[in-house]
Order: structure tokens, then C-alpha cells, then sequence
């Protein structure tokens, strides 16, 4: 527990719809002070965001085809592409889950494959939105994420029905097998989940409540620290 740079893991995000410019603004000082090396902004921010972390290592990122996953591929392309001519370094894509349902797989798999092709010299993360999907539509998402050419599955928006569980990390993990990582994203509210994901295979967290998060796990590596000098 200790041994981990938690600021490095987590995504500091801010994408409520009502969420001002102020607050985006802060969020950028926020992860200046702190430490985390990735933010998520709302994309009409993206200028903004970009000039309050230059000449730092954060990373700007920005979500595509967010929260619902439904637009047509040449929106997510454009969307991804005018993000990453404005700064963005990473794009958090939804896969259409409408088309995975109606297994659709190599409608998915060319959404998700078009957008890495468009934008090739940034990181790229697909929201599998894991609430809606069976345990094989998981399985099947994850598979053609791999074949599509991403780095990275994701549990979920925030925006749907529920986040994300130890459970589908887990699951995830196992069904990637090493060939692209997993984010644990939705209802990460404290170090207690944060650490559950973690623990279940999570290489990165995504999060508004980054700052308590950070407060709760200094505090417990504190008690940890107190504990072994007894």
C-alpha cells in the first residue's frame, strides 16, 4: 500500500454537466498540487485545461461519444480528432453497447478501431459501460477492444445504471490477459474501493473524489507506519 504512488494511478476528473469553468480550473491546480499525472475535462474545456497544466507532465484527456456511446462512428472520429488538435493526450471512448447487444461485433470493433487509426499518437481507453452487459458481452468487448488496436478497457461512465465492481474488474483483467490494461472508473468514492479495485487488478482509477481519496490513504499508511513502531 505504501509502496504506490497513488496520485500517478488515478485520472482526476470533472465531467458533471454542471460542472463551471471555475471548477475545471481548479481541478488543473488540484492535480498541479497533487501530483496526478492524467485529468478529465468536459471537451468544451479543452483549451482551457490545456493552458493551466502546460509546461507540466499532466496530461489532458477528453471523453469521446460520452456518456451513451450511440454516435456514429464519424462523430466519434471528429470529436477525437479536434480534441487531440487542441492538446488532448488521452481519449476515453464509449463503445456502442446498443451494437455490441445486437451483436454487431465488427460494427463495434471498426468504431472503436477507427478512432485509434484517426488519432495515433495518444492513448486510448474504451468504456465498456459493464452495467448493461452480460458476463459473455464483457468478455466479447474486451476482445475486440484488444483487436481494435486500444490501450485500455474501462468498467464504466458514471453515467449509467452503476459503476464500477470488483467483480468486472476482475473479470476484465482476466479476460485482457496482460494485452491492455483496465481502468476501474464509476462510484469510487474512498480509499476503501479504491484499494478493492486496485487489489482486483485495476492499473489505473477514475474518479472525481481523487483529493479524499488521497487524504484517506495517507491517513492509512500513517496507522500502517504507527502500527509497526509498536
Amino acid at each position: 500500500m505504501s509502496g504506490w504512488n497513488l496520485s500517478t494511478l488515478i485520472d482526476h476528473t470533472v465531467l458533471r454537466p454542471d460542472a463551471t469553468k471555475v471548477e475545471v480550473l481548479r481541478l488543473c491546480e488540484e492535480a498541479k498540487a497533487n501530483g496526478f499525472t492524467v485529468i478529465f475535462v468536459p471537451p468544451c474545456y479543452i483549451d482551457e485545461a490545456v493552458a493551466a497544466v502546460a509546461g507540466t507532465s499532466i496530461r489532458v484527456g477528453i471523453p469521446i461519444g460520452f456518456p451513451l456511446g450511440g454516435h456514429s462512428t464519424q462523430t466519434k472520429v471528429a470529436e477525437a480528432v479536434d480534441a487531440v488538435a487542441h492538446g488532448a493526450q488521452v481519449l476515453d471512448m464509449v463503445l456502442n453497447v446498443s451494437r455490441l447487444k445486437s451483436g454487431d461485433h465488427d460494427y463495434v470493433r471498426n468504431d472503436i478501431a477507427e478512432v485509434v487509426q484517426a488519432t495515433p499518437r495518444v492513448e486510448h481507453k474504451v468504456i465498456l459501460e459493464t452495467c448493461y452487459l452480460t458476463q459473455q458481452e464483457k468478455r466479447t468487448a474486451c476482445h475486440l477492444v484488444i483487436e481494435a488496436g486500444a490501450d485500455y478497457v474501462k468498467t464504466s461512465t458514471g453515467f449509467g445504471a452503476a459503476g464500477a465492481t470488483v467483480e468486472d474488474v476482475r473479470l476484465l483483467k482476466e479476460t485482457v490477459a496482460g494485452r491492455v490494461k483496465v481502468k476501474a472508473s464509476g462510484g469510487i468514492r474512498d480509499w476503501k474501493t479504491t484499494l478493492a479495485m486496485l487489489e482486483a487488478g485495476a492499473d489505473r482509477i477514475g474518479t472525481s473524489a481523487s483529493l479524499k481519496i488521497l487524504d484517506e490513504w495517507r491517513t492509512a499508511i500513517h496507522k500502517q507506519a504507527q502500527h509497526h513502531e509498536r
